[in-house]
């Protein structure tokens, strides 16, 4: 894998790129400096594009390379010392703009859509991620028509690990190379773009050690349901960060709703969530789309009681502090997060990050919540925040509404750091900022609420937006 250093691109590339704009300009500058320029970029380009075939070209490149091709062609003659009729300058102008328009066009793509690069965790613990897979037999899958399918779901782990020096880092999509693309594809299908928007984001890797010795101690649990489509791994950079504080994160695929789900037989399970145009059986829809995943999140936590309780083997056996448990999501996860703390009281805290609340019949809770929003504009889901609040005065615990300026709906999500920065996208904060502030806030209110740290939770959060308590 290639190394990112400057504008999305790796040296190689960034010479490939300076070659290509080489080759285009050597015709428009002075004779004696023509033909030396034009060897020189041609050289360049060459080898750099042999590096990059052993390396493997990303499809970025390939009009870069394309219009570094045509203007070397062109340039042969020169090179070759040949007498050729110098064509007349505006059809020149307009091929050499060509190319050089096809090579800028690369270097966007490539700045646009980069191989995500996952920051550093602050906290004093390393990392270590596992995937383990679960079925519900009190549960039948209602998405199928088989009356022995039970529900199952993929769990990814993420703990405090010891130090593994020099250790393989874990495939951000997958547990495998072959996962991580069969993800990327199914996202994008998701999506309704093409397969090969998200090939940056299939090769790269996280900042954990695949199944790494478990760090001493007992740690806090969060358990995270990702946005409707989402896939367990949407969070990633947050989850890293929790789990080196302290923190285990455990986050769940939910069967024919998340894009794609692979499980440890190898079937590929697609989403089989869809809209109907209608808003009030969209709406229906999506309580009970909340209501299955809520139960999902009630399942996992029971599982990692057993877990810890070695009832199930793993590495985390005795190291899960069951009693300081969150629930937590991404939009719909969210609203599913909401709805399994007022279910069950065996969560200690809830945190909803840009989910509007789908449980139709609210109640009150006994749990601290913490609610995340993007920045809602004048006019925008005129009852999201009205919703919102009624839900959040409802706990008989103080609720948090913390709203970030510069913020979308994916800019709590691991969107920024590998989709273009479009701010009706990810919002206008940057590559690593949202990412940072989601994390940030979100540990210092789950330090409050599961940990009892002292401090001014009001006052820390207030750093990061608009506050308002309930």
């Amino acid at each position: 894998m290639t190394v990112t250093i400057f504008f999305g691109l790796s040296l190689a590339e960034l010479l490939v790129l300076a070659a290509a704009v080489v080759l285009v300009l050597a015709r428009w500058l002075p004779p004696g400096a023509r033909r030396p320029s034009t060897w020189a970029g041609a050289a360049v380009l060459v080898v750099s594009a042999i590096v990059l075939a052993v390396l493997g070209i990303r499809w970025q490149l390939i009009p870069v390379l394309a219009g570094g091709a045509i203007a070397l062609a062109f340039a042969v003659p020169t090179l070759l010392r040949r007498p050729v009729r110098r064509a007349r300058w505006w059809p020149a102008l307009l091929g050499s703009a060509a190319c050089l328009a096809l090579a800028l066009a690369g270097a966007a793509a490539a700045w646009a859509l980069p191989l995500p690069v996952f920051p550093e965790p602050s906290g004093p613990h390393a990392t270590g991620t596992a995937v383990v897979q679960w079925t519900d037999p009190d549960r039948a899958e209602t998405a199928t028509s088989r009356t022995d399918d039970q529900r199952t779901v993929v769990v990814q782990l993420w703990y405090p690990a010891q130090r593994v020096p020099a250790a393989r880092r874990a495939w951000y999509l997958g547990r495998t190379e072959r996962e991580a693309r069969l993800v990327a594809r199914g996202q994008a299908g998701y999506l309704g773009l093409p397969g090969f928007i998200l090939d940056e984001a299939a090769r790269a890797r996280t900042r954990s050690v695949p199944d790494a010795p478990v760090a001493a101690g007992r740690f806090p649990v969060v358990l995270f349901s990702p946005g409707l489509g989402g896939v367990r791994t949407q969070n990633t950079a947050w989850a890293e960060e929790l789990a080196s504080r302290g923190y285990v994160v455990a986050a769940i695929d939910h069967p024919y709703d998340s894009a794609v789900v692979t499980l440890t037989d190898g079937r590929a399970i697609r989403t089989r969530v869809t809209a109907t145009g209608d808003q009030a059986e969209d709406n229906r829809r999506a309580a009970g789309w909340a209501a299955v995943r809520a139960a999902d999140l009630s399942f996992v936590l029971t599982q990692l009681g057993r877990l810890d309780r070695g009832e199930i083997k793993g590495p985390l056996t005795g190291r899960l502090d069951i009693d300081r448990a969150a629930a937590t999501g991404h939009s719909l996860g969210g609203a599913a997060a909401l709805q399994a703390a007022r279910q069950d009281p065996r969560f200690a805290a809830v945190i909803d990050i840009d989910g509007y609340p789908r449980d139709p019949a609210p109640g009150p809770f006994d749990q601290p919540v913490l609610a995340l929003t993007h920045d809602v504009q004048q006019g925008e889901e005129q009852d999201y925040l009205s919703r919102l609040t009624q839900v959040l005065q409802l706990s008989r615990a103080t609720g948090h509404r913390l709203t970030v300026p510069g913020t979308a709906h994916l800019t709590f999500t691991d969107a920024p750091l590998f989709l273009p920065p479009l701010p009706a996208l990810v919002g206008s904060l940057g590559r690593t900022t949202g990412p940072h502030i989601t994390a940030a806030a979100t540990a210092a209110f789950l330090d409050a609420t599961l940990r009892g740290e002292p401090g001014d939770l009001a006052t820390t959060l207030s750093r990061y937006g608009r506050l308002t308590v309930h």
